[in-house]
Formats: C-alpha cells, sequence, structure tokens
C-alpha cells in the first residue's frame, strides 16, 4: 500500500480485510516513525489491551462507549479524538455501538 514513500488507502478496503481476517484489529500501515490500523470492537464487547511501548492517538470513526485512560475516564463517540502516552494503561469499556477506530502508533507498534 505505501511504495516510495508515499500511499493511498481506502478504509473501506481495510475494514473488508479486517473482516475477512477476523481479528479485532488490522494494521495496514507500518514505517519506522509510525503504524496505524483499524480496530473494532462489538457492542457488550471486552477491550483486553495491555500497555504499549509507543504513543498511540486514536480516532473514532463510528460508535459509542468509554474509555479510561490513565486517571481519565470519558464518553467517547464518533469524531473524538484520544492520545495515550507510552506505557499508560487504557481501555474501552461500557460498549453500546460497536466500534470502530483508527489507531496511530510512534514510533512503529513493536512486534
Amino acid at each position: 500500500m505505501v511504495r516510495d514513500g508515499a500511499g493511498f488507502i481506502e478504509i473501506d478496503d481495510v475494514a473488508a480485510e479486517r473482516r475477512l481476517q477476523g481479528n479485532p484489529y488490522l494494521e495496514f500501515l507500518r514505517v519506522p516513525s509510525m503504524s496505524a490500523g483499524l480496530y473494532v470492537l462489538p457492542a457488550g464487547g471486552a477491550d483486553a489491551q495491555l500497555p504499549h511501548k509507543q504513543d498511540e492517538l486514536y480516532y473514532v470513526i463510528r460508535g459509542k462507549a468509554r474509555m479510561q485512560a490513565g486517571p481519565h475516564d470519558q464518553a467517547i463517540g464518533r469524531g473524538s479524538l484520544v492520545f495515550v502516552a507510552a506505557n499508560v494503561e487504557h481501555r474501552f469499556h461500557r460498549i453500546e455501538e460497536e466500534l470502530e477506530i483508527l489507531v496511530f502508533f510512534a514510533p512503529a507498534e513493536s512486534e
């Protein structure tokens, strides 16, 4: 998808591939300075992620839930942006509507 330092990605194509793979998360971009993926959690589902070694930025495409990040807990929904620094405990909870979230890691998430 990314060649010669540039690339064009259609989120609908990423979403279709994620559904085919059956995983909640699909990475669609990886360069040394960052990685990006699509994360989907069902209504009533659980987010079992652990803190990451990278800074993260979440952009909620659709859905409705709450997010706990460090000592903060807030309602999030379509259009919400959430920054979480490296090693900070965080998770989505009380997921009322299926969440579809773009996730950006900087630098790229380690394996």
